[in-house]
């Protein structure tokens, strides 16, 4: 059951991929909807498809958008239609699955933010587990959202003037701000249908068989202690980038073959994902950043976006600089020409930067992104937040300069390594990783 927004989907649908190759007798259906299931299912022609197995199919379920429907533009309206379908959705689907195949569903694995899966499982009499994408630390705040905000309170402005207040009082987290906090905990409308499921989400999850993340425990061990006390199982089962295969295909964008003419850790490489793209005027600060510090650069940029870029920037940059609407970035990451990573800071991005040892910049803009910023910068130092949470040309330039100059981007690099090499040997044969996946195949595979 996955959650059809934002990156959600395909890390659920990979683990899913892992269990269906060793567990080749069971039958895993896979529930989102179909704008979501053509996005991680590779078409038949795709070399991807080799990756799809004969015991793993696709389910298309409504995403709630009445015929005719006309959206209004408010923020999160498709997530809200979602919702208000579900669980009846799923429900349908389910029944299609069964009458198909002519199997019950003996467990039910799902996005932990579908907390109502707890119900539907219990109905069924098997097994929810649900799975968490994230950082250890950000699941932690949703456990902990009511002495939170029983500590804090409530208040109309939000937590203005105490943003810098430390989150002392959870375990693991003495290095955080409240300022680092996702919406929906103080600040935000703590009563929209997203926060509200985020809340339930944490009240439920201690109801789960088990929960399993996309981390490993070795990245967070005090907050992985005090998160086992509350579930009756925490499985870490990551860093799903690293056991994922090598990416292949095409450099249809030819940014690879230009990353081959450049020096050895000197590209900034400037990317935010498929959802997030900064508001114009960051985007010009960005732009005077990247131009005024003479490094060059390979910016993943969409193309309707280019023309909010200032005038000529594209031109008196061109000899060092390539603006592509895609880019392969795992296989941009390991690239030796790149030096540093500018992102959103969310967690996929974080991992896949981990893996290749690239420092990273991060200007978070939503969600647990704040979040793990701060653990990129405080905790694990292996990257900066951009100064004050924006860009601007000084803070970007001095970040640039930090990284690709200093002494501190080398430890940075270092620090990196460090990492990378925790997160290989938990995935590595009798790693914590590989360890807690056979603990997750057999609560999977046992009925």
């Amino acid at each position: 059951m996955a959650f059809p927004f934002g990156t959600h989907a395909s890390p659920l649908l990979n683990i899913t991929r892992r269990l269906a190759a060793v567990a080749p007798e069971a039958t895993f259906s896979f529930f989102s909807t179909a704008e979501s299931n053509r996005s991680v299912f590779p078409s038949s022609g795709d070399a991807l498809a080799l990756l799809l197995l004969h015991n793993v199919k696709a389910y298309d379920i409504s995403d709630g958008i009445p015929d005719g429907y006309h959206f209004t533009g408010r923020p999160q309206e498709s997530i809200e239609l979602f919702l208000e379908a579900t669980p009846g959705n799923f429900k349908e689907g389910f029944e299609r699955a069964v009458a198909e195949t002519g199997k019950n569903i003996t467990c039910m694995l799902s996005d932990a933010f579908l907390w109502f899966a707890a119900d539907m499982a219990d109905e069924l009499g098997v097994p929810w587990v649900p799975f968490w994408a994230s950082t250890l630390s950000s699941l932690s705040t949703h456990f902990y959202t009511d002495l939170i905000r029983h500590r804090i309170g409530v208040s109309p402005n939000g937590i203005a003037d105490r943003e810098d207040e430390l989150l002392d009082f959870i375990p693991g987290m003495s290095k955080c701000h409240l300022r680092d906090l996702q919406e929906g905990i103080l600040i935000g409308n703590l009563e929209s249908p997203f926060n509200r499921m985020l809340h339930q989400m944490g009240q439920m999850l201690p109801r789960a068989a088990a929960v399993f993340i996309n981390s490993f425990e070795e990245m967070e061990p005090a907050i992985m202690a005090d998160v086992k006390s509350k579930l009756k199982k925490c499985l870490t089962v990551g860093p799903l980038t690293i056991l994922a295969p090598p990416p292949t295909g095409p450099d249809e964008t030819g940014c690879l073959a230009w990353l081959d003419r450049q020096k050895p850790r000197s590209v900034v490489y400037v990317g935010f994902g498929s959802v997030i793209t900064p508001r114009p005027p960051e985007l010009t600060v960005l732009a005077e950043g990247l131009e005024a510090s003479g490094a060059p650069f390979l910016w993943s940029i969409k193309d309707n976006v280019k023309a909010q870029l200032p005038i000529g920037f594209v031109e008196r940059t061109q000899e060092r600089g390539k603006l592509v609407s895609w880019t392969p970035q795992r296989r941009v990451l390991d690239h030796p020409a790149v030096a540093v990573f500018i992102s959103h800071g969310g967690w996929n991005s974080v991992v896949e930067s981990l893996s290749s040892r690239v420092p990273l910049i991060c200007r978070p803009f939503f969600g647990d992104q704040r979040l793990s910023a701060r653990l990129v910068s405080g905790e694990w130092g292996i990257g900066v937040t951009i100064r004050g949470g924006v860009f601007t040309r000084e803070g970007l330039m001095d970040a640039l300069d930090l990284i690709l100059k200093k002494e501190e981007g080398k430890k940075m690099r270092e620090k990196g390594g460090t990492l990378r090499e925790l997160a290989r040997k938990a995935v590595g044969p009798e790693g914590s990783s590989a360890l807690y996946f056979n603990d997750l195949l057999e609560i999977v595979c046992k009925t």
